[in-house]
């Protein structure tokens, strides 16, 4: 049954409003039993849309997967649309709670990049349906939908923008370009799903702080004119070194 899987699918974040976009009238901000099941059975579709893609995957299949009928099923989400979104919601939704408290810490420019990048390969680990689902099948919220998570994005991608631009103001950064920047860090993290492989044994916080660490100081050796080495190893041959 879905209550049987919200152990292990559920983001730990809240599923509120997934259907209609209100807050669930429950004590102390906890999710009501009908939002757990949501969350539930969002989990379980994301893995569903990972692994046979969202074009492919029947209300049925997702209802004979979560152990309940179609009608059921029905009674949570009213077409698969809102479950599309309700994957986007909570992988954006975690995203923007997690960097949001960060920068309510007063964390510094490089932490704040480090732990966004880290967010993003820690999902690919333990949530990659939703990683897979986010990235690839945007397009294919409805309007209004898509529309609402555009604003999220958005103001998630403003955040790790604003991280650079602190950086440049106080000195930690080089005086790069803050959009190029923002989109190198998002052109490393969000197409890293494509080779990394969940339950390979790898930690995805490592590889996360490799590729901070690229970001951060580059390829280069410190004080060293790269383009000085434009011959590479033969260069260092005739040198003697």
């Amino acid at each position: 049954m879905v209550e049987g899987i919200t152990r292990t699918g559920q983001l730990p974040v809240s599923e509120s409003g997934v259907t209609d976009g209100t807050a669930p009238s429950v004590a102390a901000g906890e999710p009501s039993a009908a939002d757990a099941r949501r969350s539930a059975v969002i989990a379980l579709a994301a893995d569903l849309f990972d692994r046979g893609g969202y074009a492919s995957i029947s209300m049925e299949q997702i209802a004979a997967a979560a152990g309940i009928a179609k009608p059921t099923l029905y009674h949570y989400f009213r077409s698969k649309d809102e479950i599309l979104r309700g994957v986007h919601e909570s992988f954006i939704g975690i995203l923007l709670e997690r960097q949001d408290e960060r920068v309510r810490l007063g964390l510094a420019p490089a932490d704040l990049l480090l732990g966004a990048m880290t967010d993003i390969f820690g999902l690919m680990e333990t949530h990659r349906g939703y990683v897979r689902v986010f990235f690839e099948h945007y397009r294919e919220l409805p309007d209004e939908a898509r529309r609402e998570i555009r604003v999220k994005r958005d103001r998630y991608e403003g955040l790790i923008r604003n991280a650079v631009a602190q950086g440049i103001r106080a000195g930690a950064f080089r005086g790069v370009d803050p959009d190029a920047a923002t989109m190198a860090v998002f052109g490393i993290c969000n197409w890293a799903y494509q080779w990394w492989r969940p339950g390979s044994g790898a930690d995805p916080a490592l590889m996360a702080q490799k590729m901070w660490d690229l970001v951060i100081r580059g390829l280069s050796v410190p004080h060293q004119d790269p383009q000085s080495f434009a011959d590479g190893p033969r260069a260092a041959e005739r040198d003697g070194t």
